[in-house]
């Protein structure tokens, strides 16, 4: 039976953004794992009714630790957590890619409930898309590159889930994490254009060990192909000490080239872009930010995953 002592060493343990060792449960808290609209509404009704502050952590579950640091912040910043778990089919353009995408929402809660989230929005497709949405969205030019030029109608199924998401929950703030630097651009244009009162607040990218950025995705890896992943990372990083004294071509080549040497590996595109209109440059001096985003695809399935690097952070 926990105690009112041991509900505020959860909580503060939660605040310094640290887990406590053990999961420490109190009567006061009991996270919520709703599944229809109806549902999450009246839950959020009485917060609003409150002027809780509410923030909103969108994802499609198989959470690890990057998910796990953008609850957290959320939690130390809101009186009210929402993560949303829903594989979004309208963002998948390759039907393999969807079926095959990792689903594992008791994990999910089991790992939200120790991380102080206080709702679970987890619904069905049927429940978010009743009938068919035919909202277009279209930003160019930060939607018509990388991601947007390979993988068409991808963001807009991710605007059409985010804005349904905001619509519904309402957020204060929202939070994304920067391994997905275009989608955060997307999401604020969106936001933008449909007057919607949220902050997006990006994450900083969480990483392995060994340096591999944390992604879902990497639950369909193999232990040697995890192995061999890590050199996505280890070639950006190489790559910013290269940029010092060299163009953006030369550094850009040095990357592709060392990553189609590796077996196991292939890059679909790496761009160095502006970091905020996402268009190529062409000399370092071309932006005040400077983001190198890359696709690779890895293993014998294979499985595709993106990472970027800052070369240059604005003033």
């Amino acid at each position: 039976m926990s105690t009112p002592e041991g509900c505020a060493a959860r909580q503060q343990a939660i605040r310094l953004n640290k887990q406590p060792v053990t999961p420490i449960y109190c009567f006061s808290y009991v996270m919520k794992v709703l599944h229809t609209v109806k549902e999450l509404q009246a839950a959020l009704h009485q917060a609003r009714q409150e002027g809780k502050h509410i923030g909103l952590v969108p994802t499609m579950g198989a959470l690890h630790q990057g998910h796990a640091s953008l609850v957290q912040r959320s939690v130390a910043e809101n009186d009210v957590t929402v993560v949303s778990v829903f594989v979004n089919p309208t963002q998948f353009n390759d039907p393999n890619d969807l079926k095959n995408y990792p689903r594992t929402l008791q994990a999910d809660c089991d790992l939200l409930t120790t991380l102080g989230a206080d709702i679970v929005f987890a619904p069905s497709v049927q429940e978010v898309y009743p009938e068919p949405d035919t909202r277009a969205f279209s930003y160019p030019p930060i939607d018509t590159v990388m991601e947007g030029a390979r993988r068409p109608g991808h963001f807009n199924g991710v605007c059409q889930i985010v804005s349904k998401l905001f619509m519904l929950v309402e957020p204060d703030c929202a939070y994304f994490g920067e391994k997905d630097y275009q989608q955060i651009a997307v999401v604020r244009a969106m936001t933008a254009d449909l007057h919607l009162p949220v902050e997006i607040r990006p994450c900083p990218i969480v990483r392995e060990e060994s340096g591999l950025a944390l992604s879902s995705r990497n639950t369909l890896l193999t232990e040697a192909e995890r192995r061999t992943a890590v050199c996505i990372s280890q070639a950006l990083k190489t790559s910013v000490a290269f940029a010092k004294d060299h163009s953006v071509q030369e550094t850009h080549d040095f990357v592709v080239g060392a990553l189609n040497a590796t077996q196991g590996l292939e890059v679909e595109y790496f761009e160095i872009v502006d970091g905020d209109s996402l268009q190529p440059i062409q000399a370092w001096s071309d932006a005040e930010s400077v983001v190198g985003c890359i696709t690779v695809y890895c293993g014998a399935r294979p499985v595709r995953l993106i990472d970027n690097i800052k070369y240059k952070v604005a003033p």
